[in-house]
């Protein structure tokens, strides 16, 4: 029960019919899906921005501790981040120290991205703060049904990536 009266939880159902809409919309997992998205990327977005971060700051860095030093081509298959874009974000990295990029000595043509010192330490830092969005987003579930909704999303965004 919200506020715990019975009065409360009429209220609470009123307020969400009308910001849901009709019912039948309610009963869109897709269009759930995507109201819950749009919350979360936002909470993520200004939570990130705190820290002058960016999502694929974030995506980049995990990579890179997690996969040890990349390729750009690499690191774009890995994140989902277009070529183009990824130049951006590196760029930005390797100007705030938390990557660098050497050409690689196997091959010349291409290079390396490696996560520096600095980069590991930011990265607790942003892991800390999206751990926070994170309680925040999945405030209303227990532990049991956020591994639930993990699993889940898993399931679908393995599903549709094979598709593409």
């Amino acid at each position: 029960m919200v506020g715990g009266t019975p009065h409360d939880v009429s209220v609470a159902t009123a307020l969400s019919d009308k910001t849901m809409g009709a019912g039948r919309l309610r009963r869109l997992p897709t269009r759930l899906l995507s109201l819950a998205a749009i919350d979360s990327d936002r909470r993520v977005n200004e939570k990130l921005a705190t820290v002058d971060a960016r999502r694929w700051h974030y995506a980049v860095l995990a990579t890179l501790e997690e996969f040890g030093p990349q390729s750009q081509a690499e690191l774009s298959s890995r994140t989902g981040i277009y070529r183009s874009d990824l130049v951006t974000v590196i760029n930005e990295l390797v100007d705030r120290s938390l990557v660098e990029r050497a050409p690689d000595s196997t091959d010349r043509r291409r290079n390396l991205v490696t996560l520096t010192a600095p980069g590991r330490r930011h990265l607790v830092k942003l892991d800390a703060l999206l751990a926070e969005v994170e309680n925040e987003v999945l405030a209303p579930l227990s532990p049991a049904q956020r591994e639930q909704l993990t699993r889940l999303l898993t399931v679908l965004v393995d599903h549709h990536s094979r598709q593409m």
